[in-house]
């Protein structure tokens, strides 16, 4: 294992540790209880990714969309780094650290979820919808001491919606 492979797995492993609660995210509560409870819901385009045709435990890969708005104008970026730790036929159990690099500043989110997909390669066509969650670790600008949660709904291969629930840290 190379010293960037393990500075990922680092990374991935820290970030799992946040989702699961373990460690409070970045930001001053202070800040955080100054900021309301609101809802973004974004949708993606997919614009890269390397999932290779067939998933391995301790291989990562990372899926990069396009973000937008109810709007339709582009509001940033969505990158995701996985982490296979389990793979079986009927999918793997990944571990996710999630970047949205929006235009008003950065969220982290991490999570571990049930990938259902088929292990061997992801479909290009008649992909079941499926969703999962990711804890808010933290943010940068308009979302410096950001909590909460962000869904994403997996709608087809290629396009997804986030739907991002920053909490109000004084309730």
């Amino acid at each position: 294992m190379t010293d960037m492979d393990r500075r990922s797995v680092l990374q991935l492993t820290s970030a799992a540790t946040i989702a699961g609660g373990l460690v409070v995210g970045a930001g001053g509560p202070a800040h955080a209880a100054r900021k309301a409870a609101r809802r973004i819901v974004l949708t993606g385009r997919r614009t890269g990714a390397n999932i290779p045709e067939v998933l391995t435990a301790g291989v990562p890969y990372f899926v990069r969309y396009d973000l937008s708005d109810a709007q339709g104008d582009s509001v940033g970026t969505e990158n995701a780094h996985c982490l296979p730790v389990a793979v079986g036929l009927d999918g793997s159990f990944v571990l996710a650290t999630l970047v949205l690099s929006l235009d008003d500043g950065l969220i982290t989110a991490a999570t571990a979820f049930q990938r259902p997909l088929p292990a061997v390669t992801e479909p290009p066509v008649n992909a079941q919808p499926w969703s999962h969650v990711f804890a808010i670790t933290g943010g940068t600008g308009a979302y410096e001491g950001a909590a909460g949660s962000i869904t994403i709904d997996h709608r087809t291969r290629d396009e997804d919606v986030l739907t991002i629930d920053l909490a109000d840290a004084s309730l």
